[in-house]
């Protein structure tokens, strides 16, 4: 059982070498150890809020992105519908124009029609008289050649003066 159990003096030396170990470790080893550690987790929460920071800023980005999108997209409407509204405003405009023209060129068209049937139909009458006059003229110089259809042509018409009265 000696074998299992060591002895004072080798478990003084072990102790004291131990604690010589710790001084020495803890001298020069565990500072930096320590200090390097600390400035990894201090650099690994900086990545980790600068992450956060930097998602935060994307999602904002994202959604001014999403409302001016949308803005955009309600201004695009909105120019489409007025330019629509002035479009057929422009087309009734237009129609009316057309229209009112029409109208007038038709009417110009109808009074110089009815001037040019009222200026032929002086025509036809002024002709008409001339003939009826050049006829009339002619049946009455046959007729009043002789001195006796003469006296009765003329008392003819006494009688028929006297008779409208």
């Amino acid at each position: 059982m000696e074998l299992l159990t060591p002895g004072t003096g080798l478990l003084f030396w072990q102790i004291i070498i131990f604690l010589i170990l710790l001084f020495i470790l803890s001298k020069y080893a565990w500072k930096p150890i320590t200090d390097s550690l600390k400035e990894r987790e201090k650099f690994i929460e900086d990545s980790l809020e600068s992450a956060k920071k930097a998602e935060e800023e994307l999602v904002n980005i994202q959604n001014k992105n999403e409302e001016l999108i949308a803005e955009a997209r309600k201004e695009r409407e909105m120019i489409l519908s007025d330019a629509k509204k002035l479009s057929n405003s422009m087309k009734d405009e237009a129609k009316e124009n057309a229209k009112e023209m029409a109208d007038k060129i038709i009417s110009d068209a109808k009074k110089v029609i009815e001037s040019e049937k009222d200026k032929a139909m002086n025509d036809v009458k002024n002709t008409l008289a001339e003939l009826s006059i050049d006829i009339a003229e002619k049946i009455i110089k046959k007729e009043l050649s002789k001195d006796s259809s003469q006296k009765k042509y003329v008392d003819d018409l006494i009688k028929e003066i006297n008779n409208s009265k």
